[in-house]
């Protein structure tokens, strides 16, 4: 498999370093060789028609030096020199996510998918707006559209929801999605501190950003339940159709009454068919230990199917980090080989 990688950032460049140390799995369990042939940034980039050695690369911005210093770099190489090239069959593409237009990643997608090149991808954004188009358009031209990284990092909720579930309807889906916040709440309820000293302890332990807004508002989970309700309930929702609530006016007294009643105060996103509708929310809920997701603590992630003949179906695990989400953009890279 000859691969572009647009994006590297960390995600991406845990990603190289993951090629590098499960080269030799990938090739023996799956006959898959991995070739990066590119590694573009927003202003240029490295080419190398017979794969870039991506250990020499690690090692050199290992030594605190720009990848933008190696000299291979060539200024303002991007998608149009990968598209005119023709020589990969899979994109990667892991830019920074942008919900308001999409952009840069939308262009690189589509492009992509049009050149009849797979996507992986990590970028919510553009699966967020542009997700039906986009699976149209690799429908049309028979490539890949892979998404898993995008709900949960390693946690596998998509593609659970489209292999692990297949034949079934997906009535409902809830999920606890957002790592930060998670642990936010495990901590406020384990080791009765409040909302704002968890959040510093998340932000010293490099869990949360330093503007956790986006978490703690709640639409990051929000963000990824549409992309839920859209990829794998064939819904068409916008984020401005979800109702969202977040956890900043948490208290730790709420916390604690749940402890006493053996509940635990959860960030949920829910979306569920109703009347031939689909309705979603975010927002705090107490849950019992009869749930799910209960024991869904700290960094930790997991997701619920409600089906109409498979019954209910969770997957927990898939903590938060640059390295999990590498490993399920790896994980789709593999997919997308054992699909073909």
């Amino acid at each position: 498999m000859d691969i572009g990688l647009i994006g590297f950032g960390g995600v991406g460049q845990a990603f190289v370093k993951l090629l590098i140390e499960k080269k030799k799995y990938i090739l023996k369990k799956y006959n898959l060789d991995l070739k990066v042939k590119y590694i573009v940034k927003s202003d240029g980039g490295i080419y190398k028609a017979n794969g870039i050695d991506l250990e020499e690369v690690i090692e050199f911005i290992n030594k605190n030096k720009s990848i933008k210093e190696h000299i291979s770099w060539k200024n303002d190489l991007s998608i149009d020199e990968i598209i005119k090239n023709n020589d990969i069959d899979t994109l990667v593409e892991l830019t920074s996510t942008n919900i308001e237009n999409g952009e840069p990643g939308l262009t690189h997608m589509k492009r992509a998918l049009e050149s009849g090149i797979n996507v992986v991808t990590g970028n919510k954004g553009p699966i967020i707006l542009k997700y039906k188009e986009l699976k149209k358009i690799a429908d049309k031209n028979s490539v890949k559209l892979k998404v898993g990284c995008t709900t949960g990092g390693a946690l596998p909720s998509i593609n659970g929801g489209l292999y692990d579930v297949a034949g079934s309807e997906i009535q409902a889906i809830e999920g606890i999605l957002n790592g930060t916040t998670n642990y936010i709440l495990s901590k406020m309820s384990m080791e009765e501190v409040s909302y704002e000293e968890a959040l510093s302890q998340a932000q010293k332990d490099g869990i949360a950003e330093a503007n956790p807004s986006l978490d703690v508002l709640g639409y990051d989970t929000a963000s990824k339940m549409v992309i839920l309700a859209n990829v794998l309930m064939g819904a068409n929702i916008k984020l401005k159709d979800i109702e969202v609530q977040g956890i900043t006016e948490v208290k730790l007294e709420t916390i604690e009454k749940a402890r006493k009643e053996n509940k635990k105060l959860k960030l949920i996103g829910k979306v569920q068919r109703e009347d031939n509708m689909v309705k979603a929310y975010v927002r705090p809920i107490e849950i019992k230990e009869d749930h799910p997701l209960y024991f869904v603590d700290y960094k930790n992630k997991g997701v619920y199917f409600k089906t109409d003949i498979l019954g209910d179906i969770s997957i927990i695990g898939g903590a938060s980090g640059t390295r999990n989400a590498a490993a399920s953009i790896l994980r789709d890279l593999v997919l997308v080989k054992s699909l073909e």
